[in-house]
């Protein structure tokens, strides 16, 4: 028998109105500053102010809902402040290519780093690009073939597989004078792999 959903209004309105009349109150857990035991000042420290019994009635979800809207208010208002002082708020560094982060993957395997380990996102960036000049410049080209060498499994396969499909779609299109390129490439990854 197929199971019938409640419906309870009365419920949920009277929770949100709990969690207005709480928000409205202030925050529940908020940061006070307490000497610490030892007498001196605590740095940056916050101890939790205990819940008033009044806003006891509310669930622990509604608690954790409550306090999450709280910080996200108090970010807010913090950046606020830091735009009204003139000052601008950090931005994190941009984020960089997956084209860097191949190629720098691919020298730090030529370099033999310590820190050098394998990455499968970057193994897959590199198999996918390692046909475009653009993407793969010809200095690192030649770093890429000496890491197909180690190239193993699965991998090994389906590289040689489209390899082979991309050499029989270019014989049997018309010569593109980009292209010579890229088919020289691609007879270099036959050829060693094969």
């Amino acid at each position: 028998m197929a199971k019938q959903k409640r419906k309870v209004p009365e419920v949920t309105e009277k929770k949100n109105k709990k969690l207005k009349k709480a928000s409205a109150e202030g925050p529940l857990l908020g940061p006070e500053a307490v000497p610490s035991v030892d007498g001196a000042s605590s740095k940056g420290g916050a101890v939790l102010r205990p819940v008033p019994d009044a806003e006891l009635e509310l669930s622990p979800e509604e608690q954790r809902v409550l306090e999450r809207k709280l910080k996200k208010e108090r970010k807010k208002e913090e950046r606020q402040r830091l735009r009204e002082a003139g000052l601008a708020a950090q931005h994190p560094l941009a984020r960089r290519s997956g084209a860097e982060l191949a190629l720098d993957y691919l020298c730090a395997w030529a370099k033999k780093h310590e820190n050098w380990r394998f990455q499968k996102t970057r193994q897959t960036w590199l198999l996918l690009h390692m046909y475009d000049r653009d993407k793969v410049p010809d200095e690192h080209f030649s770093t890429m073939l000496a890491y197909l060498e180690g190239l193993q499994g699965r991998a090994r396969e389906l590289t040689v597989q489209k390899a082979e499909a991309l050499m029989r779609e270019l014989e049997e299109e018309d010569p593109d004078p980009l292209l010579p390129g890229r088919v020289q490439r691609i007879r270099q990854v036959l050829q060693l792999l094969s």
